[in-house]
């Protein structure tokens, strides 16, 4: 992706029983504040950081004296939160969003389509190939093509426009990766937006086709 300019890395590099403790709970909670939000099964929009897809780096010493806790309290299960990675090119029109478990690509309608429309551009299917690419990098086999709009018009309309607009993205996608992939396809409208929908500026980001896909174990792309 060309003129990136803004990246954030949440990373964990644990000492001690005691400080993975500690970095564990500053992720959560940066995790849920930052930009960017992660796929849940029945939706797109969960908080980062609260999917359990790694296993605990070490075992914790619930005697440790560095852990200090209130009488009576006790420990919940140690597991490793989400790092999550968000890059949106210069304008915003693009975003790649990685966690731990996933990958995702955010493009706004406008890079895509025209106005109210359903129709791809001229220059959409450059951007779609490149995601086509990096889902071929992953060898993922299932794939997610979600549509959103902004809030304005009818609830009704942005539904099916949505739709629409995944399906014309995923009509590329099918062409570039051929039968071994498997799509999920949905159209949101106006649910779950990421920016405020009473500006221009947050209905652009609102206005989205999001593909993302499982990234392989141990990738670093």
């Amino acid at each position: 992706m060309a003129n990136m300019t803004h990246t954030r890395t949440r990373s964990r590099s644990p000492r001690s029983a005691g400080t993975a403790i500690a970095v564990a709970t500053l992720l959560a909670v940066t995790g849920v504040l930052g930009a960017g939000t992660a796929f849940a099964e029945d939706g797109p929009s969960v908080p980062p950081g609260t999917e359990a897809s790694a296993k605990p780096p070490v075992e914790v010493d619930t005697k440790d004296p560095d852990l200090k806790m209130a009488d009576g309290g006790t420990l919940a299960r140690a597991r490793v939160l989400d790092i999550v990675q968000v890059v949106e090119d210069e304008g915003g029109e693009e975003r790649r969003e990685d966690t731990n478990a996933d990958i995702k690509f955010a493009l706004q309608a406008e890079v895509l389509f025209g106005k109210d429309s359903a129709k791809l551009s001229s220059a959409a299917n450059g951007r779609i190939a490149a995601i086509a690419a990096e889902i071929k990098k992953q060898n993922a086999t299932k794939v997610r093509v979600f549509g959103f709009t902004d809030n304005l018009g009818s609830s009704e309309h942005g539904d099916v426009l949505s739709k629409q607009r995944a399906q014309a993205v995923n009509s590329v996608l099918s062409k570039e990766l051929g039968s071994g992939v498997t799509f999920e396809i949905r159209g949101y409208g106006e649910q779950f937006p990421i920016a405020d929908n009473s500006t221009e500026e947050g209905r652009k980001k609102n206005r989205r086709v999001e593909v993302s896909f499982p990234r392989t174990e141990g990738s670093d792309s």
